[in-house]
């Protein structure tokens, strides 16, 4: 085999919280992932001459993917020839339909994808832990990109993962607003914002549980739903406080025993998501106001490696 295609796969967060910062200055999280059906193509051929990565579709940026050095699919594919000796040339083709810069994990879903295909490529593939070490060296969301799990509860850096049965599929509405958030700006934000509470003497979030139960369905899940990073970025970033101000518009009161949406930020922003934890809710959305209305499905499944030479 030379060639295969990866279907990467676009993630939400179901609800985020940004724990401790290390003295490295990098902050631990803790995450319930939930994959979707939404995804970029990605194709990766070691029959070649040289290294390249090329990107096209609808999601591509104009300009380009910027520098290679910094791009995590490329990485990823150095990490894995570094690792395994193996493959001395590569060819990724990207075929991009998750918005960059949103929260969905656009580009960490590449590099998990390029991993997953050189490992079903490979003379001798590298041991499942191997690949989440590499994974982990990517980025916070590429462990749980690069698993077999649809849905996990994720800690630490993003490494430490519970593969949770999944849920069952629900309607998902992306909603994209004219703005981009880098991520090191949004920890900054929260810190920033955590510091001046400390010194206002405000309370600190309350401790909580959490058991299999709770993570079991959707009516637990939309009980933990939040993201840590709404409000900072929302201060900030005038594209998103207008989303979080429309929290009203979609979460209206519903009928005894109907499951209500979650609606929320993904990851550091800017995307927001609205999960119709129900299926007997149903909404029509359009494009209004400079944001886009996109809809998916959160998935049951992560769509296996096809082989193709």
């Amino acid at each position: 085999m030379s060639a295969a295609r990866v279907l990467a796969q676009a993630k939400i967060n179901l609800f985020l919280r940004v724990l401790a910062r290390e003295a490295s200055g990098y902050h631990q999280i803790e995450t319930l992932f939930q994959r979707l059906d939404l995804g970029d193509d990605v194709e990766v051929r070691t029959d070649v001459r040289g290294r390249t990565l090329d990107c096209g579709g609808e999601a591509c940026p104009p300009e380009g993917l910027g520098p290679m050095e910094r791009n995590l699919a490329w990485r990823a594919a150095l990490a894995y020839a570094a690792a395994a000796g193996w493959p001395q040339h590569f060819a990724i083709e990207i075929d991009k339909r998750i918005p960059v810069g949103g929260g969905l994990g656009g580009g960490s879903a590449d590099a998990a994808a390029v991993l997953r295909a050189l490992d079903a490529l490979a003379p001798e593939p590298l041991p499942p832990e191997r690949l989440l070490a590499l994974a982990a060296g990517l980025g916070a969301d590429v462990p749980f990109l690069v698993s077999d799990a649809a849905l996990a509860l994720a800690w630490g850096r993003g490494e430490r993962l519970l593969a949770l049965p999944a849920l069952p599929a629900r309607r998902v509405a992306l909603l994209q607003p004219p703005a981009s958030v880098a991520t090191a700006d949004a920890y900054r934000w929260v810190s920033e914002d955590r510091e001046a509470a400390a010194r206002a003497d405000d309370e600190p979030p309350l401790p909580r549980l959490l058991t299999p139960a709770r993570l079991a369905s959707w009516d637990g899940v939309v009980a933990l739903a939040g993201n840590d990073f709404e409000g900072p970025v929302a201060r900030r970033v005038p594209a998103v406080a207008v989303l979080a101000d429309a929290r009203p518009l979609f979460t209206p009161p519903l009928p005894p025993g109907v499951v209500p949406p979650i609606y929320g930020m993904s990851g550091s922003g800017a995307t927001w998501f609205l999960v119709l934890a129900d299926d007997r809710i149903d909404l029509t959305l359009s494009d209004a106001d400079g944001w886009r209305a996109r809809w998916t499905t959160t998935a049951e499944r992560v769509v296996g490696v096809e082989r193709l030479t």
